[in-house]
Parts: structure tokens; sequence; C-alpha cells
């Protein structure tokens, strides 16, 4: 994959007088390595099993988070080895579901850095496209975010098996290890981990939330938001897009410009919420704080935002609106879905009636583990929210309810102890850990900080788990500091010669 310009919704480029090219920010990138010690020397005992080299960690899903991840372990001393089942360059929804023009988060967040200035995406932009051209900048260009995930990729050298669908995580019945089963170009094979990190992104523990409605229209007369589809298919249709959210939106929006008859929006509420709740609670205080907080405050802050639902971005919004084929419909909660004789899909709502010939269902996602079956070795063992904590009346939540029990490091708990040893050995590094860690785990504005927190926390697993062979090291270590003949022992006092005058 090659680097490219600016996309059209940055702008027109401006002269890159300054920037300083590629090659310069990756010397400048090495250099910076260099000097901070990265990557740890390797520490890690070698282990196998069944004849076959186990990894440190294996880590499932090559997204922005598992790249995170990989390289906040590199720098603990730590091997990863990252598996994704899309091909290379296509990991994450950035180039294949999503459909938004650019990112809804401010440029100036530095994302994955990990605290590396020439690890960050204003440097690759400015190093190919100079400082004028970054002031210049609006919001982060969709695909040029993904171009610069490549590139990160490649500049810290991580590795990356793509093209491999994990199809089963099983943790073997001594607790000691976990098994990958993969689905990979060369056939199924396996693989054995000391800790694996599901890096699985917005849907990782399930799948779209879709509404039983749908299931009285045939498969090919609807589609989720979130699925791979060609809009131009919707060309001269009537278009349904229930929801209101940033995904409707985007739905909404290439539908049009796909050549949509009409695009109607069914929005349950009376009006659009107006404030991102979400991007108030980004403080220092609370991505390092919330882990610790009492159960009823991480609960409080989940649902409040949870409850007032997050704004579709301004420019997403705008997108939609600007076509006169788009209708926004408030107050229209679905309350019926029929086919009709005709072949329309008809919608009723307490407001009106509607006739579609396609229906986009933008519904958000659900922890699912039954829409995940390379998880059946572990869905009935894991403790979750539900089992933890009674909400008040009126603030119950199923998506929190639902919502993975994790330890400081991300782990798995069980639900019933000792059931399924091994199960801490998996950590949750994707949405569905917000409850207990959160937004930390999937998000631009603090991935950085919850992958060193993962790196860390597991690096600490791992001292403690080899504390006897990494005493017996310290008791065999024997490089000297001094050599003997670094002093001369002096006499005794009473044989010391008489000290000459002055």
């Amino acid at each position: 994959m090659t680097e490219t310009t600016p996309h059209a919704a940055a702008g027109s480029p401006l002269p890159a007088s300054d920037a300083e090219g590629l090659p310069a920010l990756e010397r400048r990138l090495a250099r910076d390595l260099d000097i901070l010690g990265w990557r740890a020397r390797a520490w890690m005992p070698a282990c196998e099993h069944e004849g076959e080299a186990v990894l440190d960690v294996a880590i499932v899903g090559g997204g922005q988070a598992g790249l995170a991840a990989a390289a906040a372990l590199a720098n603990q001393g730590i091997r990863a080895v990252v598996f994704d089942r899309a091909p290379e360059g296509f990991e994450g929804p950035w180039a294949t579901t999503a459909r938004m023009e650019t990112l809804r988060s401010p440029k100036e967040l530095t994302g994955p850095a990990l605290g590396l200035a020439a690890l960050s995406f204003r440097a690759w932009f400015e190093a190919q496209h100079g400082s004028a051209a970054w002031a210049a900048l609006d919001k982060i260009p969709r695909l040029q975010w993904m171009d610069y995930l490549r590139w990160y990729r490649r500049a810290m050298a991580l590795e990356v098996r793509n093209d491999c669908a994990v199809t089963a995580i099983v943790p073997e019945a001594d607790g000691a290890l976990v098994r990958l089963d993969l689905r990979t170009p060369a056939g199924a094979r396996r693989v054995f981990a000391r800790r694996v990190v599901l890096a699985t992104g917005r849907d990782g523990l399930g799948g779209p939330a879709v509404p039983d409605f749908v299931g009285r229209l045939p498969r090919e007369r609807w589609a989720h938001s979130s699925d791979a589809m060609d809009y131009g298919r919707l060309a001269g249709l009537r278009v349904g897009v229930i929801g209101a959210g940033s995904s409707a939106m985007d739905s909404a929006a290439t539908a049009l410009e796909a050549g949509a008859h009409s695009v109607e929006l069914l929005i349950r509420r009376p009006d659009l919420p107006r404030v991102n709740k979400g991007k108030g609670a980004g403080v220092p205080g609370l991505t390092q704080g919330h882990y610790d907080l009492p159960d009823e405050h991480k609960w409080r802050v989940r649902h409040y935002i949870n409850r007032l639902n997050v704004p579709p971005p301004h420019g997403s919004t705008l997108r939609v609106s600007r076509f006169a084929n788009a209708f926004f419909n408030f107050g229209c909660p679905v309350e019926a879905v029929a086919l009709a004789g005709d072949g329309a899909i008809r919608v009723a709502t307490p407001r009106a009636n509607f006739e579609f010939d396609f229906l986009i269902v933008s519904t958000g996602f659900k922890v699912d583990w039954a829409a995940r079956p390379e998880f059946a070795a572990i869905a009935p063992h894991v403790r979750t929210w539900k089992e933890r904590y009674v909400p008040a009346p009126g603030e119950e939540d199923q998506e929190l309810a639902d919502s993975p029990d994790l330890g400081p490091v991300f782990e798995f708990k069980e639900r019933v102890a000792d059931a399924c040893p091994g199960l801490a050995r998996i950590h949750c590094f994707c949405y569905p850990a917000a409850l207990s860690h959160g937004t930390v785990s999937g998000d631009i504005p603090a991935i950085s900080d919850g992958a060193k927190r993962l790196a860390a926390g597991i690096a600490g697993l791992f001292y403690r788990e080899d504390f006897e062979r990494h005493f017996a090291n310290i008791e065999a270590y024997a490089e000297p500091e001094l050599y003997g003949d670094e002093w001369t022992p002096a006499p005794p006092p009473d044989r010391r010669p008489a000290p000459k005058a002055g």
C-alpha cells in the first residue's frame, strides 16, 4: 500500500515546502525508538507445547487497538503476533464498512502514537504534505486514517498475519495456555499462546443489534449499517433508515449519493441530541481512574451517556440534509413491518405509515456470544456485570448488564470459580470493556493509555507467573561490575609508613 495525498474532504493540498518525506520521518522515529530503548530486550522464556513454539501473546484483530497493543507490548519486551481475518491493509472498518467522510475525533488527538511524536498522524501527515496543509485540515479523512494505520504497522515492524480467521479460542485444561484454531489460505491450523488479547472492535463480543421485525423481511431487502454492501444497488429505490446516530447518517448519505430515489430517516426521539456527553467525560482523571471507581459511579457515568445518546456529527448530518429527497421523521418508532403484496416494505409508526423498497437498520451493536462461535468454549463461563451489580430502579441498561466484568488487566473473570481454568489468560481489549475500564480500548482519544495499561499489566502477570525462573536468573547472573584490580588493600594502621613531613 502506498501513502496518499490528502483526500478531497480535506480540501486542496497546499504547497508542502516543509514536508520532510516519509523516509526522513521513519529515520526520526527509528532514532527516537533507539533513544527510548524500544523494543525492550527480550526477557520472556521460550516455551513449547506438543512440539510447537508457544507465543507470548496472540492478539485477535489487527485494527488500531490491536496495533497499539502489539507496539506497547514490544516496549515491554514481549513478542505479540496479531491475527486478522482481513487481507493486508483492510483491517478494521475504515476501508470496508465505515462510510463517514471524516473521523469525528479532533485531528489533534494522538490516537495510538503511544507518546511518540514521530508516530502520530500529524507527523505522518506533515511529513508528506507540510505544516500549512496540516493547519488547513479540518477533520481527518477516513481513508487517510487507514493509510496512516498501514504505515504505523510497517514503521513499527509489527508481526501481523492476515487472512487468518480465528475459529475457536480454547483455554487448555490445565489453565496454562490458550489454543487458537485458525482458518488460513493454507488450511486449518492451530497456535498456542500464554495470553490472548481480543482487539475485536465495536462489536467485539457479539454483532449487530438487529430488531426482531426485520425477520419478517427477505434478507436481500434489508441491511444493517455495518454490513459490507454495494450502495450502488440502491439507485432509484425508496430507502428507509431506522436510527439517527452517526452510522444512520453515514448510511443515509451514502444511499443518497448513490442515487436513491428518496431516503426517509425514522427517528424514535422527538429531536436529535445536541451534545456529545462522552466528549465531556474525556479527561485524564477518568481515563486513569475509571477502573477504581465504585460500581455505582461506573454505572452512573456509562448509563448517563447511553441514555442521552451521542449525536451524529455535524458534518455527517449536513451531508444528508443537503439532499432535497432526504426526510427527517421524528417521533417515529417502528410499530410494525410487513412485506406487502406489491413487494413494498410497509413500516407503521405513530405519526405515519411508510413504503420502502429497501430498509437499513442503524441500531448499533450488542454483546451476543451466540453470534461468535469462536467464543463457544468460554462464553458460558464469563462473568458479566449482571452478576456483579444491581442498578437502582430506573437505571437498568441491557448493554451494561451484558458487559463483561473485567480484572485490572482487562482479563475475563469466571462466573463460577475453577469452572474454566485459563479464562483469565484472555484479555478483552475492545468496546465491551468500557464499563469496567472506561473508553480506553478502542476509541481514538485514549487508545494509547489503554494499550500501555494492558501491556504493563501483562508484563507484571508474566513476571509473577515465572518468578522462580526469574529469581534463578538473578542467582545465575554473573557479569562483573568490578574485576578486583581497581584498588589496593590497605595495610593495618600500625604497618603503614609514617606520613612525610610537609
